[in-house]
């Protein structure tokens, strides 16, 4: 029952604080954050981090007073076994595993080791106690982060999140940003465009909304891409909804899905998955289910038309609108005859995937217990040292992505040869833009890491019926909740990688992560609605009324999202 009454008591302040009481995103996470770590009690501290680092398929016997496990664990030093005294209390350290060789081999798979039970401790039979495995070192950090006070565990989670995510969020707004000064962007859209032709325009649109929003914000790629939509309408005389829902069917998925975005780049980090998995992964889901919004636009635009607002009708933006249509605005015009190249164009958004992915075929392999030098392989082939550590550091995803946006600076100097005043605004404002998404999403961080202390994980596993396929709907569920209540698709990622985060990570849901993140990522589409400043921002540059947007907008973002929980699912199912 604390579980559960702390858990509401921070959800309610944060869907509270920015729906009712209009709080920045940051404030309310903040005041969220501090108020579960106040009423979270130290002892739930402690059981939550001991239990996160559990060894969840270790078979322990207490009467026989050995403990299966498997064999890539055989190598693992100083553990412990923890006995469970009870709900909401910290496991008890009873018994230790001392350092020493397998005992016995089990199985091809798994071996064995003796375990002593503490001086002051009683052997009693299995049945009495519940007994868990897991290593001193996690256990000894439970235990000092449960003295620490409530203000020190926010503010060291919040550092935490800071130093894993904010070299990766400035080095994705500043390539953004010089795609977008550069004419890079405006290269990428156009070349799509002549490459397919009018007829298969919505094809273009979507999939360069698609690789826009990869690495610059969905918002300043609509309106990048809109004004191309009117001059496409003005020339074919028609399907102007079309053009328009093919940007947001693109675009807005990318922006859920695909890193270095700052939510799929924050629910990789939460739920352990590696850049490059969330990249590719996000990226099939993404593209199929913006295919299925495909469907959806060209079906809607066959029963409906919507009229090219005249310059006059547009109504007046508000000023995060009025910021981002400056932002934008001159880049929509900006000469094809200056922009770089296609293929220049999109090295700063492949060349990140591209050294991450090559990172992550760099492995060492060493044989147990053998003092022989181990073997560097790429790919499965023999490399030298200095070869492998080469590719491991470019593959390391901040340095993948600073030499990105080493490179994309030089592609805007060389292309637009900018002032010195010119230049230092385009950074200063990249930097700036990107300070704000840093806090926001390393307060979500520590939020959730609050959450997580207070043993959610323990909860969500202990519900009937838990399954692979049920954590991923519940998952899907919760964040299509929470963004539907509050708005923004990037706090519902943040909320629900709070909640379910322990669970997954620990390996007590039993299912891939990946799966977990693509499922957060899917449920922030659903509902987008008047509370959405995404919402406004394609209803106003594209002249929608909030009826016609409600019509059209809404239902085609939610299938896309259903549709992506739906391959998501067939992907636990078919590749477990």
């Amino acid at each position: 029952m604390t579980t559960v009454f702390i858990l509401l008591t921070g959800l309610a302040i944060v869907i509270g604080g920015i729906l009712v009481f209009r709080l920045h995103a940051f404030v309310a996470l903040i005041l969220a954050g501090l108020t579960v770590a106040f009423l979270t009690p130290s002892e739930l501290v402690i059981r939550s981090g001991q239990l996160e680092g559990v060894v969840r398929n270790a078979d322990i016997d207490s009467q026989s007073l050995t403990i299966t496990v498997p064999e890539s664990l055989s190598n693992v030093n100083n553990l412990v076994v923890a006995e469970d005294p009870g709900e909401g209390l910290a496991l008890r350290i009873v018994a230790t595993v001392p350092d020493q060789q397998p005992t016995q081999r089990e199985s091809e798979s798994d071996v064995s080791y003796r375990f002593e039970f503490n001086d002051d401790e009683e052997a009693l039979s299995e049945a009495n106690r519940k007994l868990y495995l897991l290593s001193s070192k996690d256990a000894a950090s439970a235990a000092n982060n449960g003295k620490l006070s409530f203000m020190s565990r926010l503010t060291t989670a919040l550092g935490s999140y800071c130093g894993k995510l904010a070299i990766l969020i400035v080095a994705a707004s500043i390539i953004g940003r010089c795609l977008l000064d550069s004419g890079a962007a405006d290269r990428i859209v156009k070349s799509a465009l002549n490459a397919v032709g009018e007829k298969n325009a919505p094809a273009a649109f979507a999939v360069s909304g698609f690789t826009l929003s990869i690495p610059v914000f969905f918002d300043t790629v609509f309106y990048l891409m809109v004004p191309l939509a009117k001059a496409l309408r003005l020339r074919t005389g028609g399907n102007y909804l079309l053009y328009v829902l093919s940007i947001v069917a693109g675009g807005t998925m990318a922006h859920s899905l695909v890193p270095p975005t700052p939510g799929p780049l924050f629910i990789a980090e939460a739920f352990d998955v590696s850049i490059t998995a969330m990249i590719f992964g996000g990226s099939v889901v993404g593209l199929i289910s913006a295919s299925v919004g495909m469907l959806y636009a060209m079906w809607i635009n066959s029963r409906n038309v919507l009229s090219l607002p005249d310059s006059d009708g547009i109504a007046e933006p508000d000023r995060p609108t009025e910021l981002l249509a400056a932002d934008a605005g001159e880049h929509v015009a900006a000469n094809n005859d200056s922009a770089p190249g296609l293929l220049t164009s999109l090295v700063p958004i492949l060349l990140p995937i591209l050294l991450i992915s090559l990172g992550a075929l760099v492995t060492k392999t060493q044989a147990v217990g053998e003092s022989t030098e181990p073997t560097w392989r790429f790919a499965s082939q023999p490399i030298s040292e200095s070869l492998a550590n080469a590719i491991t550091i470019c593959g390391e995803k901040n340095f993948a992505l600073l030499i990105s946006a080493a490179f994309a600076v030089v592609m805007y100097v060389r292309t637009k040869r900018p002032s010195k005043q010119a230049f230092s605004a385009a950074l200063q404002d990249a930097v700036t833009s990107a300070g704000t998404i840093i806090l926001v999403t390393a307060a979500g961080g520590a939020f959730g890491m609050m959450m997580r202390q207070t043993s959610v994980a323990e909860l969500l596993e202990g519900l009937p019926g838990t399954s692979p396929v049920m954590v991923v709907v519940a998952a899907f569920l919760v964040t299509t909740a929470v963004r539907t209540a509050q708005g923004s698709s990037t706090v519902a990622m943040i909320t629900a990688a709070g909640i379910f985060g322990g669970l997954v990570t620990s390996g007590a849901a039993n299912v891939d992560p990946l799966y977990v993140a693509l499922a957060v990522g899917c449920g922030s589409k659903p509902i987008s609605w008047m509370n959405d400043s995404g919402f406004w921002v394609i209803t106003r540059m594209s002249g929608m009324t909030e009826k016609e947007g409600l019509k059209y907008i809404t239902p085609m973002t939610a299938l896309a999202g259903l549709t992506g929980l739906v391959v998501v699912i067939l992907g636990v199912i078919l590749f477990p």
